[in-house]
């Protein structure tokens, strides 16, 4: 200190159980490579925003003082689950692709909140997970957006993102392992074939811009499901208005309507065993979408709750902000992660 200012700064660690599965059978696995992607340490991030000169990087190291969104993501989910009695193993994102082998102790993995960022690894190892009879609740959205190549034996990532055609992998004609969106018709494996839904039949509610004066809110489709078990909703019933639990980045799939009643049409990757429990409108903003060169402009989107079965069972809320209706004690919110949580993990 040299003079009246004072610099802070803070630590974060995840401790992986040393006994996976014994204490319990849920597995939440926090967000470390979108941690990462943001963090600015140094001056550079996968971000121009908050770069230095406004420059976005291309590769992050985790080795440098690291920043963390687990206070606006995980947290809120973490404290109403220990005060519901659900006690939870924990793993950083690179768990999924460098210890695969503790994934056989749980019956079920949880995503809770912003999970942007994942490598194939990743993907193989859950996507495996699940065909053995395991089961994922995706209580996140613009989850598995983009595909991240660890490095330095996963002490770096990198993303070239909507610059894939600089990726070497694009002039080495490795389309597969492009860093850039799954949905990219290059790499042809969308997140939809892992989560059911995916960000470019998405996007943003109550977030640049789109939909900033209307409610947050989903719009109940199936309300026999046994996911709604004990809430009291009812068909087209509104959910999670009060704590705006839709946004502000959503996941959706292409749908087409029966009667009233929306199904998936299967042609972005979504299985067509997937059951649409719930939507609410949600939109790209332009100068985030237009880089795409399949965009097809103008085109809203919708955040998609609802799930599929592949071996195991896939749960997810399309939506990253969840847990808003957890922190606000929505008792539709709380009744339905309940039903979830108390479900896949037995």
């Amino acid at each position: 200190r040299r003079s009246s200012v004072t610099a802070l700064g803070s630590c974060f660690f995840v401790v992986r159980a040393a006994e996976p599965g014994r204490k319990s059978r849920i597995l939440l696995q926090l967000s470390t490579n979108t941690y990462n992607a943001y963090n600015n340490w140094g001056g550079t991030s996968l971000y121009a925003y908050n770069g230095r000169g406004g420059v976005q990087g291309t590769r992050v190291s985790f080795e440098r003082p690291p920043a963390s969104q687990f206070s606006r993501w995980e947290h809120g989910f973490v404290q109403w689950a220990e005060r519901n009695g659900y006690e939870l193993d924990y793993a950083a994102n690179s768990d999924l692709a460098f210890h695969p082998e503790m994934l056989a102790a749980y019956k079920l993995v949880l995503s809770v909140g912003h999970d942007e960022y994942w490598s194939a690894p990743m993907r193989d190892h859950l996507e495996a997970f699940i065909t053995r009879g395991g089961n994922v609740a995706f209580f996140s959205g613009n989850t598995c957006c983009w595909q991240v190549r660890s490095e330095d034996k996963g002490q770096a990532l990198t993303c070239f993102k909507q610059n894939y055609f600089v990726d070497p992998m694009f002039s080495a004609r490795e389309m597969a392992k492009l860093s850039t969106a799954w949905s990219h018709h290059l790499i042809k494996r969308p997140e939809n074939l892992l989560t059911g839904v995916g960000f470019l039949w998405g996007g943003y509610r109550k977030s640049h811009g789109q939909f900033m004066d209307e409610p947050a809110a989903y719009k109940i489709h199936r309300p026999q499901h046994w996911v709604f078990a004990g809430t009291d909703l009812t068909q087209d019933a509104a959910l999670g208005a009060k704590d705006t639990i839709v946004g502000y980045e959503c996941d959706g799939c292409e749908l087409a309507w029966d009667n009233g009643l929306p199904r998936p049409t299967g042609r972005d990757g979504t299985p067509k065993d997937f059951e649409v429990l719930a939507t609410c409108p949600a939109r790209w903003a332009t100068g985030d979408c237009e880089w795409y060169d399949e965009w097809e402009k103008g085109r809203v989107g919708n955040a998609v709750m609802g799930l599929y079965q592949r071996g195991g069972t896939v749960f997810t809320t399309g939506s990253t902000d969840w847990a808003h209706g957890l922190q606000g004690n929505d008792p539709a919110v709380m009744r339905i992660t309940r039903n979830i949580l108390d479900r896949l993990s037995k």
